[in-house]
């Protein structure tokens, strides 16, 4: 080797990876662009036989998370993307394109439905949005041109839990695909590709990474399918950094512990605040999967109840727009999750300014029951 200066020696002074140990965790390939001996080792890599070549196209921490995530549903392929939006646009993208009509359920995420309705509606994609509690409502809404049926496996924020084997049987009858956003239940509770969803989509964000300190997401699928929502996510830059991937993928590992402790919780609170005449109406699922029933209870209060001081004496309960990490948090879907939603849309689907999300968390459940109870009695 020549003998360099300073200057470039600073540059040039990456250690050896020659003859390193294998690590128990794979470690963050946290770099734009993988190197090259020569330009036949620049073709071999768009003949297949190289698999890295430039991160926006691809890196082992993301595919990784992909694949893992992919393997926990039954599927056999994933792509891991930016944030659970971009997954969510990718995996569309993969069925559908201008002209084309996608049904889809009125109770989703509202950011969903905006991505539906607003932005995928400026390609010249159409959309009909319908109660899919109903079966002949799903039916009615699909047109010469419908490619593709759309809903949540439990929705949000009400929690119904969508009926995937009706969904599957009126996507065959039609030579539809369809699409599910599996965020609130995740893999642990239900893995609707293997009840014959097409593609299954996860903001990672939430439950996968788990702690409240990513933004990343997930859709897997049929390999032809997710081939490409692949290209999409390359094509259009939503690709996700190898330390947010790394991130994500440490969380999932505690996916399991996390849901089982967290759905329990959620269970029993939703059994103590559906005895307190504050709270009108507490919405929790009990028929979601013998691990559990989801960690998100919802609950309406009573009118009577003053809500800003409810979220004023929570104390150690947060405010925030999102959810699914491991402490107790709550969010005010009318004016985060379904802020752009109309009135009229809101009102569709019953959100009011009453309605409040509890994410539970993995503390004492008995903790929990008693400080939400405290900031009812003191918003009275």
């Amino acid at each position: 080797m020549t003998e360099q200066s300073f200057n470039t020696k600073i540059v040039h002074n990456n250690i050896s990876q020659q003859n390193v140990g294998k690590s128990k965790s794979t470690p963050i390939y946290q770099t734009s662009a993988f190197t090259f001996k020569d330009l036949d080792h620049v073709e071999s890599y768009y003949a297949g036989d190289v698999p890295y070549l430039y991160t926006r196209e691809n890196n082992p921490n993301t595919n990784e998370l992909g694949q893992a995530v992919a393997q926990l549903e039954g599927a056999p392929a994933g792509v891991a993307s930016s944030s659970g939006i971009s997954a969510i646009m990718a995996g569309i993208f993969s069925v559908v394109e201008a002209g084309d009509h996608i049904v889809a359920a009125e109770d989703l995420y509202g950011g969903t439905q905006q991505l539906i309705t607003k932005q995928l509606s400026s390609f010249g994609i159409e959309y009909t949005i319908v109660d899919f509690s109903s079966e002949k409502a799903i039916k009615e809404a699909i047109q010469p041109n419908t490619k593709l049926l759309y809903t949540e496996s439990i929705t949000n924020p009400f929690l119904r839990v969508e009926n995937i084997e009706q969904l599957v049987n009126i996507a065959k009858e039609h030579n539809l695909k369809t699409m599910v956003d599996n965020t609130f239940a995740t893999p642990y509770l239900l893995q609707p590709y293997t009840q014959g969803v097409d593609l299954v989509a996860h903001s990672a964000t939430k439950y996968i990474g788990g702690h409240s300190d990513v933004t990343s997401g997930v859709v897997v699928g049929h390999e032809e399918l997710i081939n490409k929502a692949n290209q999409k996510v390359v094509g259009l830059g939503t690709n996700l950094s190898p330390f947010e991937a790394w991130l994500t993928q440490r969380g999932l590992k505690t996916l399991a512990l996390r849901m089982k402790q967290q759905s329990e919780n959620a269970n029993a609170v939703a059994g103590q605040l559906q005895q307190s005449e504050d709270i009108k109406q507490v919405y929790y699922p009990q028929n979601v999967s013998e691990n559990g029933h989801g960690a998100i209870v919802t609950i309406e209060l009573a009118h009577h109840v003053n809500v800003d001081t409810f979220f004023k004496s929570l104390d150690w309960i947060k405010i925030v727009p999102t959810l699914a990490g491991v402490e107790t948090t709550v969010s005010y879907p009318i004016a985060t999750s379904h802020r752009a939603l109309t009135d009229e849309e809101r009102q569709t689907v019953g959100i009011n300014e009453y309605v409040v999300r509890i994410s539970i968390g993995i503390e004492e459940a008995q903790d929990i029951i008693s400080q939400l109870l405290k900031a009812v009695q003191t918003a009275k």
